[in-house]
């Protein structure tokens, strides 16, 4: 049964995803924009994005649902799926699906690709890591020595307080970012259900920010957002991680992960998948030419100095024969925010339009601060 997102189906939702969710990008259903389809059984709950021009329903990560009842409800999903016209798309799936998707009881076959792989820890274990690591340290006590306090804050104090929202935009301002939402919504202080949240404060000011998510299943926490104020001094991020770290541990937490690095080259080969060539060279040339809108090396950087015990890689899953560049357009379609009236291939250019904006208005500041200098 496929349904909207009323107040009683995201309530429906989250009982589940509290029950079952096992993808790291499990709670990120909740977010706004998801649609739903629920089992008949009522004990299962896919999120999705639908794209009615390539008829294509990009799911976010995996069926959320008891382990056991994961191939048939794959089945009774992707069969209604097709009865309603529409191809379907796992993005952000783990190894788990896949797994299940190659055990040879599908008619179909799935066809894969790798997007990257995110970083995993065991927080019990993080002491360890943090004593291991003097650079880290250095960047902790950096931040400390300038003030910068970290504490958890009641999830209705955090959605209430301006503060929070201001870093929020002074961040997504700074950084350059285009517009997204599915799985990468940056506007989570509105449903912070369930969530922690983290918060970096100096002189009674807020510097920075943590949201982490739940992963029930795995007895452990995505840190969905980690957010630096302009004003924040060196270490605050590191400070947010750390201190988070070990609150979790503290609770009993097993897993932490900081979520996707798209393109990483780490992680690949643990569960080795073979792209198309034509997907190949266009993450080649995002990789090579994309990190002035998205700095995926930078990114893949700064999460691999904190020294995680794995890499797990990540997949998008079809259920085609082939992956195709109408399903890589579906996905682009489904993280733009005004992809409901695009085309799929307007909705690309929207994209990468709104990146290239944001840039030019980035390399015309200098000199108009410059000129402003001047003027005085």
């Amino acid at each position: 049964m496929v349904t909207g997102s009323s107040t009683d189906e995201v309530a429906h939702a989250r009982k589940l995803v509290l029950a079952y969710g096992w993808n790291a990008v499990c709670f990120q259903i909740l977010n706004p924009g998801f649609s739903y389809w629920f089992s008949p059984e009522g004990d299962a709950v896919v999120g999705f994005v639908r794209d009615p021009v390539r008829r294509i329903r990009v799911v976010g990560g995996a069926p959320i649902c008891a382990q056991e009842r994961l191939t048939s409800v794959v089945q009774a999903w992707e069969a209604e799926s097709r009865q309603a016209g529409d191809d379907v798309c796992y993005l952000c799936a783990a190894d788990r699906l896949l797994e299940a998707l190659r055990s040879g009881q599908f008619s179909l076959h799935h066809a894969s690709v790798s997007l990257g792989a995110q970083p995993i820890w065991n927080p019990q274990r993080w002491p360890t890591i943090l004593a291991a690591q003097s650079s880290l340290r250095q960047q902790i006590r950096r931040a400390a020595n300038k003030g910068v306090r970290v504490e958890e804050w009641e999830p209705v104090r955090a959605a209430a307080a301006p503060e929070l929202r201001a870093c929020l935009e002074g961040w997504l301002v700074a950084r350059h970012l285009p517009p997204l939402r599915f799985l990468a919504e940056p506007h989570t202080l509105d449903r912070l259900e369930e969530r922690r949240v983290f918060v970096a404060e100096r002189a009674g000011n807020v510097v920075g920010f943590l949201i982490a998510s739940p992963v029930p299943c795995r007895v452990g926490w995505l840190f969905e957002q980690v957010i630096r104020c302009m004003d924040a001094p060196n270490g605050t991020a590191e400070s947010l991680i750390d201190f988070a770290m070990r609150t979790v541990a503290d609770d009993g937490a097993e897993y932490v992960t900081l979520g996707l690095v798209p393109l990483a080259q780490r992680g690949t080969a643990i569960f080795p998948v073979q792209n198309p060539l034509w997907l190949r060279l266009v993450l080649a040339w995002a990789r090579a030419h994309g990190r002035r809108f998205w700095n995926f090396d930078g990114l893949e950087a700064f999460k691999a100095k904190f020294h995680p015990e794995a890499w797990e890689p990540i997949f998008a899953i079809a259920n085609r024969s082939r992956f195709t560049p109408r399903l890589l357009l579906g996905i682009a379609r489904a993280f733009h925010p005004d992809a409901d009236r695009l085309s799929a291939p307007r909705a690309f250019a929207h994209i990468i339009g709104d990146a290239l904006s944001q840039e030019f208005q980035r390399l015309r500041a200098p000199a108009n601060e410059i000129r402003s200098t001047k003027s005085k």
